[in-house]
């Protein structure tokens, strides 16, 4: 290696090894067993490297775990039904409301979808709020996207007692192939997990807001991270929309 490339390298680590000291010794000094130190300057390290909060940086990790969980079973949907042998059920007629006698195709998931859109909507002026420090224009808004989140849930709700009443089953379907229940009820009823966490979620931060919980340390970064975990529920919605209703 020459002189040029070794000595830019050579003086990164040293600084790299200068931080990673500064951390330890401030362990040491706060009395940290010296079994952790290494674990500690490691760590700090790679919040250094990142220049990311933990709370933010465990978000996204989190986030990228279930990015994986619900792409396999997506994949996992369209290989079933591309496979099937057995004609897959309509969803324009599966979805269907007959309001006065008149069939109206997916009029219920496109409120839905509505409510949820609109609800990323809200919580991005949550989030923008918080930054201002305005915790109670910011809990308002926490508290009306969790409001549209239950109403998404509510209908998501009713979608799932009319499909059973009609005689949908996870290991059966009037209507045409029985792998449509278990894909269907799994993959809403995952997301509606997720929906339903996020809305309690959201309340107790407002909450939180509301008591001041946060105004003495000025950090508001908690709304941030939820509206994280908010506008990627938002984003799956979009593929289960796009794959369960309109393929």
């Amino acid at each position: 290696m020459s002189a040029s490339w070794a000595n830019p390298l050579s003086a990164r680590r040293s600084a790299e090894a200068a931080a990673a000291d500064r951390v330890v010794g401030r362990a040491v000094a706060a009395g940290a067993p010296a079994g952790w130190r290494g674990l500690i300057a490691d760590w700090s390290s790679d919040r250094q490297a990142f220049k990311v909060s933990w709370g933010k940086a465990m978000m996204w990790i989190f986030l990228l775990s279930d990015t994986f969980v619900f792409s396999c079973f997506l994949t996992g949907y369209m290989t079933v039904r591309t496979g099937s042998a057995v004609p897959w059920p309509n969803a324009s007629h599966v979805f269907s409301l007959n309001i006065g006698g008149t069939e109206l195709p997916l009029l219920l998931i496109a409120i839905m979808t509505f409510v949820l859109i609109t609800s990323s909507g809200t919580m991005a002026m949550g989030v923008n709020f918080a930054y201002r420090r305005d915790r109670v224009n910011a809990a308002t808004m926490m508290i009306l996207t969790a409001g549209l989140g239950e109403t998404f849930v509510g209908m998501q709700a009713f979608e799932w007692t009319k499909l059973i009443l009609e005689g949908v089953r996870p290991w059966g379907n009037p209507m045409g192939a029985a792998q449509f229940g278990s894909s269907f009820f799994m993959i809403t009823g995952f997301h509606g997990l997720h929906v339903t966490g996020g809305v309690i979620l959201l309340l107790i931060v407002a909450i939180r807001l509301l008591r001041g919980s946060y105004e003495k340390s000025g950090n508001y970064q908690i709304v941030e991270i939820v509206g994280l975990y908010w506008h990627f529920v938002d984003l799956v919605w979009v593929f289960i929309f796009a794959l369960f209703y309109l393929w």
